[in-house]
């Protein structure tokens, strides 16, 4: 065999930028969903005129996603609500048993499980597909569900706002809206406002409390650097650490929740060994959590306590807080 002669950092670059392909593109992947984009334009064209001429029921939706293959996808897209936020719409119905909510979706008429595992796409489209009530359930959300208290009261209003006639009527504003939502939404998810860091951290200086965020732990440094991990809020600070807080708010679901488990768990270990007397508390929130139990379960597991962002939480948070510092 001969040598193995690896090329200098200066080649491998020169690669890259010499034969770059800017926007890789294979044309038949291409060609095919291109030909899907024109489906669901048609579609939701049909939709329209369908809408201008008879005006629009319930039944021309249910029309639509019982007998149109990309019903449903036309239905998000006209709304701009994603399929994430859809499903957790579905399961959000499915274990809250609230009785506004309940009735105008049919709730207690096609729900066939007690367990919050969450239904996938197929299981959803199935369901359309042989079930009457279930469908009038979630053209009735489409309708009313910004109409709906705990909607109102649970649902982000950015979310809200997708749930509207307006938007199921071609009108104008009601387009317009969808548009500028679609534009803004990456930014609206980065907001620090909307950060459940910022509430935490916020709440930690109104109390005149002092903590250092998003820094490593002295000892974990030196003893540990290839194990630890930034730490989200240290209070007082990395030196000597009172209470050690990690955050992890999920509204969607993924196999990285497993994996974010396990390394708070490691972090648990560590500071059993380099900060025994130190409280290890999470804030664990959000429906991407709930509707995965085994994940949650090994995540709580790493902590002493666990908080979430409801009202009452945070003020068992702040009791916890003097409690241990007083």
């Amino acid at each position: 065999m001969g040598n193995k002669m690896e090329k200098t950092i200066d080649e491998k670059v020169n690669t890259v930028i010499k034969h770059n392909t800017f926007w890789y593109n294979d044309n038949a992947f291409e060609e095919n969903y291109e030909a899907h984009i024109t489906a669901l334009k048609d579609t939701l064209l049909v939709l329209r005129n369908q809408v201008q001429n008879e005006g629009l029921t319930k039944e021309l939706l249910n029309t639509l996603i019982s007998e149109k293959e990309n019903g449903l996808k036309v239905l998000l897209a006209l709304t701009e609500l994603s399929n994430e936020h859809f499903k957790r719409l579905i399961t959000f119905i499915r274990v809250v048993d609230d009785d506004e909510l309940s009735q105008i979706s049919f709730r207690n008429l096609w729900i066939d499980e007690t367990g919050i595992t969450e239904w996938q796409d197929a299981k959803i489209q199935n369901k359309i597909r042989t079930c009457a009530d279930f469908r009038k359930g979630i053209i009735n959300l489409f309708f009313e569900g910004s109409t709906i208290p705990v909607l109102a009261k649970t649902l982000p209003l950015f979310e809200l706002k997708k749930l509207g006639v307006s938007k199921l009527s071609f009108e104008v504003e009601g387009m317009i809206d969808t548009l500028i939502r679609y534009k803004e939404k990456g930014s609206y998810s980065g907001k620090a406002q909307n950060n459940a860091e910022v509430v935490i951290g916020n709440l930690l200086e109104k109390m005149e409390i002092s903590f250092e965020q998003s820094v490593d732990l002295e000892k974990l440094k030196e003893h540990a650097p290839n194990e630890k991990r930034t730490m989200d809020f240290i209070i007082p600070n990395s030196k000597e650490p009172q209470i050690i807080i990690e955050s992890s708010y999920s509204k969607t679901t993924s196999s990285g929740q497993g994996d974010k488990a396990k390394t708070e768990i490691a972090i648990r270990n560590l500071l059993a060994d380099y900060y025994p007397h130190a409280h290890f508390w999470g804030f664990v929130d959000g429906i991407g959590w709930y509707v995965r139990k085994k994940d949650l379960r090994r995540m709580t597991e790493a902590f002493e306590d666990v908080f979430t962002l409801e009202k009452s939480e945070l003020k068992r948070f702040q009791q916890s807080l003097i409690a241990v510092l007083k």
